[in-house]
């Protein structure tokens, strides 16, 4: 069967991820087919002060939201979670019959959330994994720019939207790897997400921190733990295994670097603690497990934004 190759791609959200993502892309695809969904406020102020990935300035095409476009091949969301909503409604002019869409926004509910508003049909799970981008400004730095991990929701399979984003990835090279049990990626790296972002945060290191042994790395693991015992009651299975496997990734990345989390809270903006601890403890009164390593980076957090 033929599959029809991606030529169009839009992103919507310009953080670390956006950035990343869309530099790399911006070198092996035409200009005009790599469009940047921004408001003009935001398209304004990127084109004044400059976006800069590993200190080049990204010369990217920005669209507006109202702005009628050719509908996208590839659509990527790289915003944080509390604009997800903002940001379903700002690309629906990129939305068309064909658009393959993947989320790289932490969490393990965004897929849903946007495939509520535009099909789940058109949604490929996603994660990213081994990136250590640390953002200042509109400055991106990293050491290792990590993988796209992405598949099917339906565990085993390889459907033909996922062999068309690899091809699109081979061509542009950018690292990929196709996964058949992505409900568990999702999970693994939320796992992570809620030990590495939080600890880091509480602790005020960087990657660092959390890679030598110590109160801080056992406070990791610990909250790591909480979510395998949350994760089985929701029917995913996670083991020590995989906690060792996102260890492992953690091991790659740059000691200097910083988890997003760190970075909120060093510029002193509102962090995702609801998206971390916050789901880790919904979940807990759900199924009535005790969760008192989340629950205390949780009050600890959202203590030092109460401070802002």
């Amino acid at each position: 069967m033929f599959i029809m190759p991606i030529q169009k791609v839009s992103i919507i959200g310009l953080g670390a991820l956006g950035i990343l993502i869309g530099n790399h892309l911006a070198k092996g695809m035409p200009k005009e087919d790599l469009r940047i969904v921004a408001d003009r406020d935001r398209t304004n102020r990127y084109q004044q002060e400059g976006v800069y990935c590993n200190g080049q300035r990204c010369e990217f095409h920005y669209v507006s939201p109202d702005e009628v476009v050719e509908a996208a091949d590839l659509l990527i969301f790289t915003v944080k979670y509390g604009g997800l909503n903002d940001a379903i409604q700002a690309v629906r002019n990129h939305v068309g019959d064909n658009t393959v869409i993947i989320s790289a926004i932490n969490g393990i509910s965004s897929e849903e959330i946007i495939g509520q508003a535009y099909g789940m049909d058109k949604m490929l799970y996603s994660t990213a994994q081994g990136m250590d981008a640390v953002k200042v400004g509109n400055r991106l730095t990293y050491a290792h720019m990590g993988t796209l991990c992405f598949g099917d929701r339906e565990p085993g399979s390889i459907s033909s939207k996922t062999k068309q984003l690899a091809r699109f990835f081979e061509r542009v090279e950018f690292p990929y790897e196709v996964a058949t049990d992505m409900q568990k990626r999702l999970w693994g790296k939320f796992m992570l997400n809620v030990g590495v972002n939080q600890t880091v945060a509480v602790y005020e290191g960087n990657y660092g921190t959390v890679q030598r042994e110590g109160e801080a790395r056992n406070t990791m693991i610990a909250a790591m733990r909480e979510v395998i015992a949350l994760a089985e009651k929701e029917g995913i299975l996670l083991t020590e295994e995989d906690l060792n496997y996102w260890l492992s990734i953690l091991g790659t990345l740059s000691p200097e670097g910083k988890p997003s989390m760190r970075q909120d809270m060093e510029a002193r903006r509102y962090s995702e603690v609801e998206l971390f601890s916050g789901t880790v403890l919904a979940l807990a009164r759900k199924h009535h497990l005790p969760t008192p390593v989340n629950q205390k980076l949780y009050d600890r957090i959202t203590a030092i934004e109460r401070q802002y």
